[in-house]
C-alpha cells in the first residue's frame, strides 16, 4: 500500500474519530436535558404564555405531542450547546493542514463565529419573542381564543432561533469576503441599498409569513453588515486593492526588465555592426 493511501486512511480514521466523539457529546447533553424537558420546554414557552389571555393555555392536538415535543426540543438544545465543541472537533480536523498565519486569522473567526451564534439566539428569544407574540396575541378577533399547539409553537421558535443565529454570523462573513480579497470595504459599502434589500429578502424567506417577524430580522443584519464592514475596514484593510497595486508594481517591474534586455541586445547588434 502507498504512502498516499496509507495518509488517506489515517485521514479517513481521524474524521470517523471526530465524529463519533461529536454524537458521543451530543447523546450525553441530550440526555442531561431531557430530564429536565419539561421545564425547559415551560421557559421556551414563557414569552407567549406571558401574553396568552387569562384563562388560556398551549395546547397538544396530537396524541404524541406532550411526549414528542420536549423530546425534539431537548435534541435541539443538545445541538445547540455543543456547537463549540462540535466546531472544535472541526477546527482540530483541518487545522493541520492551514499555514501559520491562517491559524492565527481562524482562531478568532472561529470564537466570535460561536459568540455570535449564541447571541442571536439571545436576542431572538429576550428581544423579538416578546415583540412578535405581543403583536400576534393582539391583533387576535375578540372571539378568537389564543391557543397555541405546542408542536407548532417549537417549529416557530427554533425556525427563529436559526434564522437569527446565523443572521448574526454575518460580520464573520464580511470580513471573510473582504480578508480574502473577493472584494474590498469600499465596493460592499457602494452596494447598500443592495444590501438593505437583500436583508429584507432573506428576512421574508427566513421567518415567518409576516412583514413585523421579517423587518426584526432585516434590521438587525443591515446594522451586522455594518459592524462587520467597519472591523473589516480596521482589521482586514484593502487587501484586494493592496493585490492590485502588487501585481501593478509586478507587470511594471516585468516591462521595464523587457525594456532593459531589448536595449541590452540593441547596444549588442550596434557595436557588432561597427
Amino acid at each position: 500500500m502507498s504512502d498516499e493511501q496509507l495518509t488517506l486512511i489515517e485521514h479517513l480514521l481521524e474524521l470517523r474519530t471526530r465524529i463519533m466523539r461529536s454524537l458521543l457529546f451530543v447523546a450525553v447533553v441530550f440526555l442531561a436535558l431531557f430530564a429536565i424537558a419539561n421545564p425547559l420546554y415551560e421557559f421556551l414557552s414563557e414569552p407567549l404564555t406571558a401574553l396568552m389571555p387569562e384563562g388560556t393555555s398551549m395546547i397538544a392536538t396530537d396524541v404524541a405531542s406532550p411526549f414528542l415535543a420536549p423530546l425534539k426540543l431537548a435534541l435541539v438544545l443538545a445541538v445547540f450547546i455543543a456547537m463549540p465543541f462540535l466546531l472544535y472537533q472541526l477546527w482540530a480536523f483541518v487545522a493541520p493542514g492551514l499555514y501559520k498565519n491562517e491559524k492565527a486569522v481562524a482562531m478568532p473567526i472561529f470564537i466570535s463565529s460561536v459568540v455570535l451564534f449564541y447571541t442571536g439566539i439571545v436576542f431572538a428569544y429576550f428581544v423579538v419573542f416578546p415583540l412578535v407574540f405581543g403583536f400576534f396575541t393582539s391583533v387576535a378577533p375578540e372571539s378568537v381564543s389564543v391557543m397555541t399547539d405546542i408542536n407548532s409553537y417549537l417549529n416557530f421558535v427554533i425556525k427563529l432561533f436559526f434564522a437569527f443565529g446565523l443572521a448574526f454570523e454575518i460580520p464573520v462573513a464580511t470580513f471573510l469576503l473582504i480578508k480574502a480579497g473577493i472584494v474590498t470595504a469600499a465596493e460592499l459599502g457602494s452596494k447598500r441599498p443592495y444590501v438593505i434589500i437583500f436583508c429584507f429578502i432573506i428576512g421574508m424567506f427566513m421567518t415567518p409569513p409576516d412583514i413585523f417577524s421579517q423587518t426584526l430580522l432585516a434590521i438587525p443584519m443591515y446594522a451586522l453588515f455594518e459592524l462587520g464592514l467597519l472591523f473589516s475596514r480596521i482589521f482586514a484593510g484593502d487587501v484586494k486593492q493592496e493585490s492590485d497595486d502588487e501585481d501593478s508594481e509586478n507587470s511594471s517591474q516585468d516591462l521595464q526588465d523587457l525594456q532593459d534586455i531589448e536595449g541590452e541586445r540593441q547596444m549588442a547588434e550596434d557595436e557588432k555592426g561597427a
